[in-house]
């Protein structure tokens, strides 16, 4: 169950990777990202929740982190989420919701790597 965690902790680190490369891209462009760009944000919620589930099954199995942080860091992604959707909803991204979905991925991209990192530290 271990190896099945970490694996899909390198998915949820690519996935990441391309939404903020996506969010980047469309801002650089001037462009909305189009329809396929919340197909993505869809796919990276289930993914990051699946992922905690299973780092959830390998906590109750008897293993645990090197470090408190990767705890911290595998969390964090479910909250950006949820703050993601609250901000995206103000005034100010009525125009440009994905903006928020974007820098949330760049952030999760950062912590999820760490995250990774500190998974595989002994």
């Amino acid at each position: 169950m271990v190896e099945v965690h970490q694996l899909v902790g390198f998915f949820v680190v690519a996935c990441f990777a391309v939404g903020w490369i996506w969010g980047l891209a469309a801002w650089i462009a001037r462009r909305d990202p189009g329809e396929r760009f919340w197909v993505w944000v869809t796919i990276a919620q289930v993914v990051v929740g699946i992922q905690a589930l299973i780092g959830v099954v390998v906590y109750l199995l008897g293993h645990r982190a090197p470090t408190l942080l990767h705890y911290a860091y595998g969390v964090f992604p479910i909250v950006a989420f949820a703050i993601a959707h609250l901000v995206a909803r103000r005034p100010d991204f009525r125009e440009r919701p994905w903006v928020v979905f974007g820098w949330v991925a760049f952030i999760c991209f950062g912590l999820t790597l760490r995250a990774v990192m500190t998974g595989f530290a002994v």
